[in-house]
Protein backbone atom coordinates (compact mmCIF):
# COMPACT_ATOMS: atom_id res chain seq x y z
CA UNK A 1 0.00 0.00 0.00
CA UNK A 2 1.22 3.32 -1.02
CA UNK A 3 1.16 5.70 2.07
CA UNK A 4 -0.14 9.29 0.83
CA UNK A 5 -0.45 11.12 4.13
CA UNK A 6 1.13 11.20 7.50
CA UNK A 7 -0.12 12.57 10.70
CA UNK A 8 -3.08 14.79 10.65
CA UNK A 9 -2.29 15.47 6.92
CA UNK A 10 -4.74 13.42 4.33
CA UNK A 11 -2.25 13.86 1.22
CA UNK A 12 1.16 13.68 0.14
CA UNK A 13 3.27 16.67 -1.20
CA UNK A 14 1.46 18.35 -4.63
CA UNK A 15 3.88 16.16 -7.36
CA UNK A 16 5.20 19.94 -8.79
CA UNK A 17 6.84 20.53 -5.55
CA UNK A 18 7.77 16.22 -4.94
CA UNK A 19 9.62 16.50 -8.14
CA UNK A 20 11.92 19.39 -7.06
CA UNK A 21 12.21 18.44 -3.55
CA UNK A 22 12.40 14.61 -3.61
CA UNK A 23 12.14 13.08 -7.41
CA UNK A 24 14.76 14.81 -9.24
CA UNK A 25 17.70 13.51 -7.56
CA UNK A 26 16.66 9.47 -8.17
CA UNK A 27 16.37 10.35 -11.77
CA UNK A 28 19.68 9.59 -14.35
CA UNK A 29 22.01 13.52 -14.29
CA UNK A 30 22.40 14.91 -17.68
CA UNK A 31 24.56 12.95 -19.93
CA UNK A 32 28.05 14.93 -20.13
CA UNK A 33 28.82 13.70 -23.32
CA UNK A 34 25.89 14.85 -25.01
CA UNK A 35 25.38 17.76 -23.24
CA UNK A 36 28.64 19.48 -24.66
CA UNK A 37 28.71 17.80 -28.34
CA UNK A 38 25.25 18.50 -29.45
CA UNK A 39 25.48 22.20 -29.05
CA UNK A 40 28.84 21.80 -30.42
CA UNK A 41 28.01 20.21 -33.35
CA UNK A 42 25.19 22.19 -34.03
CA UNK A 43 27.82 24.81 -33.76
CA UNK A 44 29.46 22.79 -36.28
CA UNK A 45 27.34 22.51 -38.68
CA UNK A 46 26.27 25.46 -39.31
CA UNK A 47 30.44 26.47 -39.30
CA UNK A 48 30.63 24.14 -41.95
CA UNK A 49 27.86 25.37 -44.27
CA UNK A 50 29.54 29.02 -44.20
CA UNK A 51 32.30 27.39 -44.91
CA UNK A 52 31.09 26.00 -48.09
CA UNK A 53 29.25 29.16 -49.08
CA UNK A 54 32.37 31.18 -48.71
CA UNK A 55 34.18 28.76 -50.41
CA UNK A 56 37.36 28.30 -48.06
CA UNK A 57 36.45 24.43 -48.68
CA UNK A 58 35.24 22.24 -51.25
CA UNK A 59 31.25 21.62 -51.24
CA UNK A 60 31.78 17.94 -51.43
CA UNK A 61 34.26 17.82 -48.13
CA UNK A 62 31.65 20.29 -46.27
CA UNK A 63 29.11 17.56 -47.57
CA UNK A 64 31.21 14.36 -46.17
CA UNK A 65 32.03 16.28 -43.46
CA UNK A 66 28.29 16.81 -42.72
CA UNK A 67 27.50 13.52 -42.86
CA UNK A 68 29.64 12.38 -40.59
CA UNK A 69 28.75 14.45 -37.94
CA UNK A 70 25.06 13.92 -39.14
CA UNK A 71 25.79 10.19 -38.01
CA UNK A 72 27.52 10.84 -34.89
CA UNK A 73 24.09 12.77 -33.61
CA UNK A 74 21.95 10.19 -35.17
CA UNK A 75 23.95 7.73 -32.61
CA UNK A 76 23.94 10.06 -29.64
CA UNK A 77 27.68 10.47 -29.81
CA UNK A 78 27.92 6.77 -29.03
CA UNK A 79 30.96 6.09 -30.80
CA UNK A 80 33.43 8.73 -28.72
CA UNK A 81 31.89 7.68 -25.15
CA UNK A 82 34.49 5.16 -24.92
CA UNK A 83 37.69 7.24 -26.22
CA UNK A 84 40.53 8.91 -24.19
CA UNK A 85 40.25 12.59 -23.89
CA UNK A 86 43.46 13.78 -22.37
CA UNK A 87 43.10 16.88 -24.14
CA UNK A 88 39.52 17.55 -23.56
CA UNK A 89 35.91 16.40 -25.61
CA UNK A 90 36.21 18.44 -28.67
CA UNK A 91 39.57 17.54 -29.38
CA UNK A 92 38.58 13.16 -29.15
CA UNK A 93 35.33 14.62 -31.05
CA UNK A 94 37.18 16.11 -34.20
CA UNK A 95 40.19 13.12 -33.83
CA UNK A 96 37.35 10.76 -34.46
CA UNK A 97 36.05 12.50 -37.62
CA UNK A 98 39.81 13.02 -38.88
CA UNK A 99 40.60 8.94 -38.15
CA UNK A 100 36.68 7.95 -39.82
CA UNK A 101 36.81 10.86 -42.81
CA UNK A 102 40.30 11.59 -43.54
CA UNK A 103 42.54 14.23 -43.01
CA UNK A 104 41.52 15.89 -45.86
CA UNK A 105 37.59 15.94 -44.80
CA UNK A 106 37.84 15.80 -41.20
CA UNK A 107 40.60 18.13 -41.01
CA UNK A 108 38.79 21.07 -42.58
CA UNK A 109 36.13 21.28 -39.47
CA UNK A 110 38.65 23.57 -37.76
CA UNK A 111 39.21 26.46 -40.74
CA UNK A 112 39.44 29.88 -39.26
CA UNK A 113 38.02 29.18 -35.96
CA UNK A 114 39.31 28.59 -32.29
CA UNK A 115 38.04 26.85 -29.06
CA UNK A 116 37.74 29.94 -27.56
CA UNK A 117 35.10 31.52 -30.01
CA UNK A 118 33.80 28.14 -29.88
CA UNK A 119 33.26 27.89 -26.63
CA UNK A 120 32.35 31.27 -26.16
CA UNK A 121 29.07 29.89 -29.08
CA UNK A 122 28.28 26.50 -27.05
CA UNK A 123 27.89 28.45 -23.82
CA UNK A 124 25.19 30.57 -25.62
CA UNK A 125 23.39 27.94 -26.95
CA UNK A 126 23.00 26.08 -23.80
CA UNK A 127 21.86 28.68 -21.69
CA UNK A 128 19.13 28.95 -23.53
CA UNK A 129 17.15 26.24 -22.46
CA UNK A 130 17.51 27.01 -18.89
CA UNK A 131 17.24 30.62 -19.10
CA UNK A 132 14.20 30.51 -20.92
CA UNK A 133 12.49 27.85 -18.34
CA UNK A 134 13.32 30.40 -15.77
CA UNK A 135 12.11 33.46 -17.41
CA UNK A 136 8.54 31.17 -18.34
CA UNK A 137 8.38 30.58 -14.79
CA UNK A 138 8.90 33.54 -13.65
CA UNK A 139 6.26 34.91 -15.84
CA UNK A 140 3.99 32.05 -14.50
CA UNK A 141 4.28 33.04 -11.00
CA UNK A 142 3.85 36.89 -11.83
CA UNK A 143 0.46 35.91 -13.66
CA UNK A 144 -0.58 33.88 -10.31
CA UNK A 145 0.27 37.04 -7.96
CA UNK A 146 -2.00 39.39 -10.52
CA UNK A 147 -4.60 36.62 -10.35
CA UNK A 148 -4.71 36.31 -6.50
CA UNK A 149 -4.57 39.74 -6.22
CA UNK A 150 -7.57 40.65 -8.20
CA UNK A 151 -9.77 38.12 -6.08
CA UNK A 152 -8.64 39.19 -2.90
CA UNK A 153 -8.25 42.94 -3.71
CA UNK A 154 -10.58 43.99 -1.38
CA UNK A 155 -9.56 41.35 1.80
CA UNK A 156 -8.08 44.11 4.38
CA UNK A 157 -5.47 42.86 6.16
CA UNK A 158 -2.94 44.77 8.10
CA UNK A 159 0.28 45.89 6.78
CA UNK A 160 3.16 45.23 8.87
CA UNK A 161 5.79 47.31 9.68
CA UNK A 162 8.97 45.75 12.13
CA UNK A 163 6.51 42.95 12.83
CA UNK A 164 3.85 45.24 13.52
CA UNK A 165 0.33 46.11 12.31
CA UNK A 166 0.99 49.36 10.73
CA UNK A 167 -2.30 50.38 8.05
CA UNK A 168 -5.06 49.10 6.41
CA UNK A 169 -4.18 47.41 3.55
CA UNK A 170 -5.77 44.32 1.25
CA UNK A 171 -4.13 40.71 0.67
CA UNK A 172 -4.78 42.21 -3.05
CA UNK A 173 -2.47 45.15 -2.61
CA UNK A 174 0.45 43.07 -0.64
CA UNK A 175 -0.10 40.88 -4.20
CA UNK A 176 0.15 43.77 -6.55
CA UNK A 177 2.61 44.82 -4.60
CA UNK A 178 4.86 41.82 -5.01
CA UNK A 179 4.00 41.63 -8.42
CA UNK A 180 5.49 44.75 -9.34
CA UNK A 181 8.44 43.93 -8.00
CA UNK A 182 8.74 40.77 -9.64
CA UNK A 183 8.07 42.61 -13.20
CA UNK A 184 11.12 44.31 -12.53
CA UNK A 185 13.21 41.24 -11.86
CA UNK A 186 12.06 39.72 -14.89
CA UNK A 187 12.88 42.92 -16.93
CA UNK A 188 16.53 43.04 -15.27
CA UNK A 189 16.53 38.85 -16.45
CA UNK A 190 15.55 40.29 -19.78
CA UNK A 191 17.92 42.87 -19.97
CA UNK A 192 20.98 40.15 -18.69
CA UNK A 193 20.06 37.54 -21.60
CA UNK A 194 20.22 39.88 -24.35
CA UNK A 195 24.18 38.46 -24.40
CA UNK A 196 22.59 35.74 -25.43
CA UNK A 197 21.44 36.87 -29.39
CA UNK A 198 25.34 37.59 -29.95
CA UNK A 199 27.35 35.40 -31.60
CA UNK A 200 31.12 35.27 -30.93
CA UNK A 201 31.85 32.79 -33.99
CA UNK A 202 34.76 34.14 -36.24
CA UNK A 203 36.68 35.94 -33.37
CA UNK A 204 38.90 32.82 -33.45
CA UNK A 205 41.33 32.92 -30.56
CA UNK A 206 41.86 36.20 -29.61
CA UNK A 207 42.33 38.13 -32.92
CA UNK A 208 40.12 36.45 -35.44
CA UNK A 209 41.03 35.19 -38.59
CA UNK A 210 42.12 35.95 -42.17
CA UNK A 211 40.00 33.32 -43.48
CA UNK A 212 36.85 35.20 -45.29
CA UNK A 213 34.64 33.85 -42.84
CA UNK A 214 30.90 35.57 -42.60
CA UNK A 215 29.89 35.46 -39.19
CA UNK A 216 26.38 37.48 -40.09
CA UNK A 217 25.39 33.54 -42.12
CA UNK A 218 26.39 31.88 -38.49
CA UNK A 219 24.10 33.93 -36.85
CA UNK A 220 21.84 33.43 -39.28
CA UNK A 221 21.89 29.61 -38.97
CA UNK A 222 22.65 29.60 -35.39
CA UNK A 223 19.43 32.28 -34.19
CA UNK A 224 21.48 35.09 -32.65
CA UNK A 225 20.52 38.17 -33.99
CA UNK A 226 23.90 40.16 -34.82
CA UNK A 227 28.00 39.00 -34.70
CA UNK A 228 29.69 40.48 -31.56
CA UNK A 229 32.28 43.35 -33.33
CA UNK A 230 35.37 42.50 -31.58
CA UNK A 231 37.36 39.35 -31.27
CA UNK A 232 39.05 40.32 -28.12
CA UNK A 233 35.94 40.55 -26.27
CA UNK A 234 33.71 37.57 -28.25
CA UNK A 235 36.35 35.17 -26.52
CA UNK A 236 37.67 37.27 -23.26
CA UNK A 237 34.39 38.09 -21.92
CA UNK A 238 31.05 35.70 -19.97
CA UNK A 239 29.79 38.75 -18.71
CA UNK A 240 26.20 37.20 -19.60
CA UNK A 241 27.07 34.49 -16.67
CA UNK A 242 27.64 37.62 -14.47
CA UNK A 243 24.91 39.76 -15.35
CA UNK A 244 22.41 36.66 -15.20
CA UNK A 245 23.55 35.71 -11.81
CA UNK A 246 23.08 38.85 -10.83
CA UNK A 247 19.58 39.35 -11.55
CA UNK A 248 18.79 35.58 -10.12
CA UNK A 249 20.49 37.38 -7.19
CA UNK A 250 17.78 40.32 -6.67
CA UNK A 251 15.13 38.10 -8.09
CA UNK A 252 15.93 35.68 -5.56
CA UNK A 253 15.68 38.35 -2.55
CA UNK A 254 12.22 39.02 -3.74
CA UNK A 255 11.84 35.47 -3.71
CA UNK A 256 13.22 35.06 0.00
CA UNK A 257 11.16 38.33 1.54
CA UNK A 258 8.08 37.09 0.36
CA UNK A 259 8.34 34.08 1.63
CA UNK A 260 9.25 34.88 5.05
CA UNK A 261 5.94 36.88 4.88
CA UNK A 262 4.06 33.27 3.80
CA UNK A 263 5.37 32.19 6.86
CA UNK A 264 4.63 34.26 9.42
CA UNK A 265 1.01 34.79 8.06
CA UNK A 266 0.68 30.66 8.15
CA UNK A 267 2.38 30.43 11.79
CA UNK A 268 -0.25 28.94 14.65
CA UNK A 269 0.31 32.19 16.22
CA UNK A 270 -1.03 34.79 13.64
CA UNK A 271 -2.48 31.98 10.93
CA UNK A 272 -3.74 34.98 8.45
CA UNK A 273 -3.29 32.47 5.36
CA UNK A 274 -4.87 29.12 5.29
CA UNK A 275 -2.72 26.26 3.32
CA UNK A 276 -3.88 23.34 1.98
CA UNK A 277 -2.65 19.45 3.06
CA UNK A 278 -0.36 19.19 -0.03
CA UNK A 279 1.75 22.07 0.58
CA UNK A 280 2.90 21.64 3.91
CA UNK A 281 4.86 18.50 6.14
CA UNK A 282 4.24 16.61 8.68
CA UNK A 283 6.93 15.89 11.42
CA UNK A 284 8.10 12.20 11.45
CA UNK A 285 7.74 12.60 15.17
CA UNK A 286 5.07 14.91 16.37
CA UNK A 287 1.77 13.95 14.48
CA UNK A 288 0.01 17.49 14.84
CA UNK A 289 2.60 19.43 12.76
CA UNK A 290 1.59 21.41 9.77
CA UNK A 291 4.70 22.87 8.31
CA UNK A 292 4.69 25.33 5.49
CA UNK A 293 7.98 23.90 4.60
CA UNK A 294 8.33 24.74 1.04
CA UNK A 295 8.67 28.40 2.17
CA UNK A 296 11.90 27.42 3.58
CA UNK A 297 12.84 25.71 0.04
CA UNK A 298 12.10 28.86 -1.38
CA UNK A 299 14.57 30.53 0.98
CA UNK A 300 17.39 27.94 0.61
CA UNK A 301 17.24 27.47 -3.78
CA UNK A 302 17.02 31.93 -4.04
CA UNK A 303 19.99 31.67 -1.96
CA UNK A 304 22.01 29.49 -4.99
CA UNK A 305 22.71 32.52 -7.16
CA UNK A 306 24.41 34.85 -4.85
CA UNK A 307 26.86 32.35 -3.74
CA UNK A 308 27.44 31.44 -7.42
CA UNK A 309 27.38 35.13 -8.03
CA UNK A 310 30.16 35.73 -5.88
CA UNK A 311 32.21 32.41 -6.99
CA UNK A 312 32.32 33.58 -10.89
CA UNK A 313 32.92 37.00 -9.77
CA UNK A 314 35.92 36.42 -7.59
CA UNK A 315 36.86 33.05 -10.66
CA UNK A 316 37.14 36.18 -13.30
CA UNK A 317 38.64 38.44 -11.67
CA UNK A 318 41.79 36.47 -11.27
CA UNK A 319 42.54 36.58 -14.80
CA UNK A 320 43.34 38.77 -17.37
CA UNK A 321 41.30 40.80 -20.20
CA UNK A 322 41.71 37.55 -23.03
CA UNK A 323 40.37 33.99 -23.11
CA UNK A 324 41.25 32.58 -19.84
CA UNK A 325 40.31 29.15 -18.07
CA UNK A 326 39.44 30.95 -14.78
CA UNK A 327 36.75 32.86 -16.77
CA UNK A 328 35.36 30.64 -19.65
CA UNK A 329 35.69 27.11 -17.50
CA UNK A 330 35.96 27.77 -13.91
CA UNK A 331 33.31 30.67 -13.49
CA UNK A 332 30.60 29.49 -16.58
CA UNK A 333 30.58 26.35 -14.06
CA UNK A 334 28.59 28.11 -11.11
CA UNK A 335 25.89 29.51 -13.61
CA UNK A 336 24.19 25.83 -14.37
CA UNK A 337 23.13 25.13 -10.59
CA UNK A 338 22.20 28.69 -9.39
CA UNK A 339 19.47 28.63 -12.36
CA UNK A 340 18.10 25.38 -11.89
CA UNK A 341 18.13 26.69 -7.91
CA UNK A 342 16.12 29.80 -8.95
CA UNK A 343 13.63 28.63 -11.20
CA UNK A 344 12.84 25.72 -8.47
CA UNK A 345 12.33 28.50 -5.92
CA UNK A 346 10.24 30.04 -9.01
CA UNK A 347 8.23 27.20 -9.16
CA UNK A 348 7.74 26.47 -4.94
CA UNK A 349 6.69 30.18 -4.58
CA UNK A 350 4.35 29.99 -7.30
CA UNK A 351 2.86 26.51 -5.61
CA UNK A 352 2.68 28.92 -2.24
CA UNK A 353 0.71 31.81 -3.28
CA UNK A 354 -1.73 29.80 -5.64
CA UNK A 355 -2.60 27.39 -2.76
CA UNK A 356 -3.04 30.12 0.08
CA UNK A 357 -5.91 31.32 1.28
CA UNK A 358 -6.75 34.34 3.46
CA UNK A 359 -8.72 33.99 6.29
CA UNK A 360 -10.82 37.28 5.60
CA UNK A 361 -12.35 37.77 9.19
CA UNK A 362 -9.15 36.88 10.81
CA UNK A 363 -7.37 39.40 8.74
CA UNK A 364 -9.75 42.15 9.52
CA UNK A 365 -9.51 41.89 13.50
CA UNK A 366 -5.71 42.03 13.23
CA UNK A 367 -5.94 45.32 11.14
CA UNK A 368 -8.85 46.17 14.07
CA UNK A 369 -7.07 45.25 17.06
CA UNK A 370 -3.89 46.58 15.30
CA UNK A 371 -5.13 50.35 15.42
CA UNK A 372 -4.16 50.36 11.88
CA UNK A 373 -6.62 52.69 11.31
CA UNK A 374 -4.57 55.58 13.68
CA UNK A 375 -2.79 57.51 10.87
CA UNK A 376 -6.19 57.74 8.81
CA UNK A 377 -7.52 59.55 11.76
CA UNK A 378 -4.26 61.62 12.50
CA UNK A 379 -4.76 62.69 8.82
CA UNK A 380 -8.46 63.74 9.16
CA UNK A 381 -7.49 65.90 12.09
CA UNK A 382 -4.55 67.31 9.82
CA UNK A 383 -7.21 68.28 7.32
CA UNK A 384 -9.56 69.92 10.39
CA UNK A 385 -6.59 72.59 11.00
CA UNK A 386 -4.43 70.14 13.35
CA UNK A 387 -0.97 70.71 12.73
CA UNK A 388 0.47 66.85 12.39
CA UNK A 389 2.90 66.52 14.95
CA UNK A 390 -0.12 67.58 17.89
CA UNK A 391 -2.51 65.41 16.10
CA UNK A 392 0.25 62.46 15.95
CA UNK A 393 0.79 63.01 19.44
CA UNK A 394 -3.17 63.16 19.84
CA UNK A 395 -3.75 59.79 18.10
CA UNK A 396 -1.11 58.04 19.60
CA UNK A 397 -2.19 59.23 23.21
CA UNK A 398 -5.85 57.48 22.29
CA UNK A 399 -4.27 54.66 21.33
CA UNK A 400 -2.24 53.87 24.38
CA UNK A 401 -5.43 54.38 26.69
CA UNK A 402 -7.35 51.76 24.07
CA UNK A 403 -4.86 49.41 24.78
CA UNK A 404 -4.30 50.03 28.53
CA UNK A 405 -7.94 49.50 29.24
CA UNK A 406 -9.29 46.99 26.81
CA UNK A 407 -11.78 49.18 25.07
CA UNK A 408 -12.01 49.84 21.54
CA UNK A 409 -10.08 52.45 19.62
CA UNK A 410 -12.74 54.47 17.99
CA UNK A 411 -14.64 54.05 21.39
CA UNK A 412 -11.69 55.88 23.23
CA UNK A 413 -11.35 58.38 20.33
CA UNK A 414 -14.84 59.25 20.65
CA UNK A 415 -14.40 60.38 24.42
CA UNK A 416 -11.15 62.10 24.10
CA UNK A 417 -11.98 64.22 20.51
CA UNK A 418 -15.01 65.19 21.86
CA UNK A 419 -17.79 67.06 19.87
CA UNK A 420 -15.45 69.02 17.56
CA UNK A 421 -13.72 66.26 15.63
CA UNK A 422 -16.87 63.77 16.02
CA UNK A 423 -17.34 63.52 12.86
CA UNK A 424 -13.66 62.61 11.60
CA UNK A 425 -15.08 59.24 13.04
CA UNK A 426 -16.99 58.35 10.98
CA UNK A 427 -16.23 55.42 8.21
CA UNK A 428 -13.07 54.62 10.19
CA UNK A 429 -13.02 50.95 10.13
CA UNK A 430 -10.12 49.39 8.58
CA UNK A 431 -11.63 48.47 5.35
CA UNK A 432 -12.80 52.15 4.62
CA UNK A 433 -9.46 53.67 5.27
CA UNK A 434 -8.36 50.60 2.89
CA UNK A 435 -10.59 51.88 0.72
CA UNK A 436 -10.36 55.50 0.60
CA UNK A 437 -6.83 55.22 0.39
CA UNK A 438 -6.16 55.37 -3.61
CA UNK A 439 -3.31 58.12 -3.37
CA UNK A 440 0.08 57.19 -3.63
CA UNK A 441 -0.48 53.74 -5.06
CA UNK A 442 -2.28 52.65 -1.61
CA UNK A 443 -4.61 49.78 -1.17
CA UNK A 444 -8.17 51.42 -2.93
CA UNK A 445 -9.30 48.71 -5.12
CA UNK A 446 -9.07 50.93 -7.95
CA UNK A 447 -5.55 51.68 -7.43
CA UNK A 448 -4.84 48.11 -6.95
CA UNK A 449 -6.29 47.13 -10.16
CA UNK A 450 -4.36 49.96 -11.80
CA UNK A 451 -1.16 48.53 -10.45
CA UNK A 452 -2.04 44.91 -11.60
CA UNK A 453 -3.26 46.67 -15.36
CA UNK A 454 0.34 47.79 -15.24
CA UNK A 455 1.93 44.24 -13.94
CA UNK A 456 -0.12 42.19 -16.59
CA UNK A 457 0.53 44.80 -19.41
CA UNK A 458 4.19 44.67 -18.65
CA UNK A 459 4.19 40.59 -18.33
CA UNK A 460 2.52 40.33 -21.88
CA UNK A 461 5.30 42.63 -23.13
CA UNK A 462 7.79 39.95 -21.83
CA UNK A 463 6.01 37.34 -23.50
CA UNK A 464 5.90 38.73 -26.93
CA UNK A 465 9.31 39.03 -26.77
CA UNK A 466 10.15 35.47 -25.30
CA UNK A 467 8.06 33.90 -28.10
CA UNK A 468 9.34 35.98 -30.76
CA UNK A 469 12.66 34.46 -29.41
CA UNK A 470 11.79 31.03 -29.00
CA UNK A 471 10.45 31.56 -32.95
CA UNK A 472 13.72 32.86 -33.88
CA UNK A 473 15.66 29.63 -32.64
CA UNK A 474 13.22 27.30 -33.85
CA UNK A 475 13.75 29.11 -37.23
CA UNK A 476 17.20 29.22 -37.37
CA UNK A 477 17.13 25.45 -36.21
CA UNK A 478 15.08 24.84 -39.25
CA UNK A 479 17.03 26.99 -41.87
CA UNK A 480 20.48 25.07 -40.59
CA UNK A 481 18.94 21.44 -41.18
CA UNK A 482 17.89 22.58 -44.81
CA UNK A 483 21.31 23.86 -45.73
CA UNK A 484 22.79 21.05 -44.23
CA UNK A 485 20.26 18.55 -46.19
CA UNK A 486 20.89 20.22 -49.17
CA UNK A 487 24.63 20.10 -48.95
CA UNK A 488 24.71 16.71 -48.07
CA UNK A 489 22.39 16.19 -51.42
CA UNK A 490 24.05 18.13 -53.85
CA UNK A 491 27.66 18.48 -52.59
Amino acid sequence: MTVTATGRLTSAVTPAAADILFDRHLRLPPDPVAAELRPTSEVDRAHVVMLAEQGVIRRETAARLLAGVKELRARDFGPLRHLPAPRGRYLAYEGYLVDVLGEETGGVLHSGRSRNDLNATVLRLRLRRPYDRLLTETDALGRVLTERGRRWRTTVMPAYTHHQPAVPITYGHYLAGVAAALVRDLQQLEDAGRELDENPLGAGATGGTTLPVDPARTTELLGFTAPLTNSLHAVASRDVVLRLLAACTVLGVLLTRTAHDLQSWTSAENPLLVLPDDLVGSSSMMPQKRNPFLLENVQGKAAHALGALTAATTAMSTARFTNAIAVGTEAVDHVWPALEATTDAVVLLRLMVEGAAPDPDLMLRRAADGHTAATALAERLVVAGVPFRTAHHMVGAISGTALATGRAFEAVAAEQLGERFRALLDALDPASVAAAADAGGGPAPASVSAALDDAEGRLDRFAVAAEARRSRWTSAARALDAAVSALIRRP
